[in-house]
């Protein structure tokens, strides 16, 4: 598939999307959306991508909204109609949640500045990591509009709402130091070390984990984030569990490390999910009544 606007790029499983305006520090556009979400969709179509890193061109990471349409920018009712493929709804916001929904573990590389939807988009990513030049801004009320791209849930879910609070209403553009002191990153690295950071990582997930655990698990840890009591987890860790157990990956797991050598999973995330995922849409996993 060719892309406009970001590059697509898989090394032994990592796959690499960067974003690829760098002329315009990467700032985001209509096109860019477009262009990740059909990035995403063939990510979780190839059952060869185990991991996802993200990270942008040139000196920046992505420069929050192309501002090229002047004061008109944030009026919906003056977009074209080639902007409306989602009507009605705020463009970040269709990309985090399908960030939300990916099966593959997502890690941010911030290699420079990362404003309004440049850090908004990264909130759904599993991990999130900085370079020590990098400046991080929550810039809307300074703009004259609102949060955007679902940041008002995830935001105060990764670093509480005190600090969401601060960064948000103040709308002020902040250090890479501050974003590690707020629990927004993992950690900051020289520039020439950030992406080598992020390839670790990818790597332990890509060599070490098996891909339906790891689909799995990833979604189980963020639909939780708003069940009201513990048996909705208990629900979908004990379908899960057995599930998986029946796998054949289950098997290698014990052998290969009873046998003390690395393990060769072949589970399929695109055809070895279990009859009840998504769970978050049956109702045997909604709510819970007694146990």
């Amino acid at each position: 598939m060719d892309f406009q606007t970001i590059l697509y790029t898989i090394d032994d499983g990592v796959l690499t999307i960067t974003l690829n305006r760098p002329e315009r520090l990467n700032a985001f556009t209509v096109q860019m959306r477009d262009d990740l979400l059909d990035a995403l969709d063939l990510a979780d179509a190839d059952d060869k991508v185990r991991a996802i890193i993200f990270t942008g061109a040139g000196r920046g990471y992505c420069a929050g909204a192309d501002l090229a349409e002047g004061a008109n920018t944030f009026n919906h009712d003056k977009r074209s109609r080639s902007e409306r493929r989602f009507p009605d709804r705020d463009g970040g916001g269709t990309l985090t949640l399908r960030l939300f929904e990916c099966r593959k573990p997502l890690i941010a590389a911030i290699n420079g500045p990362a404003v309004g939807i440049g850090i908004t988009m990264t909130l759904p990513m599993d991990i999130r990591l900085i370079a020590d030049g990098a400046k991080v801004g929550f810039v809307f009320t300074r703009r004259a509009i609102v949060p955007e791209a679902a940041s008002s849930w995830f935001l105060p879910r990764l670093v509480g709402p005190a600090q969401a609070l601060e960064w948000m209403l103040s709308g002020r553009v902040f250090p890479a130091s501050e974003a590690l002191a707020g629990g927004l990153v993992r950690s900051v690295h020289n520039a020439d070390a950030l992406l080598p950071a992020a390839n670790e990582l990818a790597r332990e997930f890509a060599d070490h984990t098996a891909p339906v655990s790891v689909a799995m698990t990833r979604q189980m840890i963020w639909k939780m984030l708003t069940a009201s009591h513990p048996m909705a987890a208990h629900r979908v860790d004990s379908a899960g569990v057995r599930h998986c157990g029946q796998l054949a990956d289950a098997s290698e797991g014990v052998e290969s490390f009873l046998e003390k050598r690395p393990p060769r999973f072949v589970g399929s995330p695109s055809s070895d999910m279990p009859e009840f995922y998504p769970w978050w849409e049956e109702p045997e996993f909604g709510p819970p009544g007694k146990a």
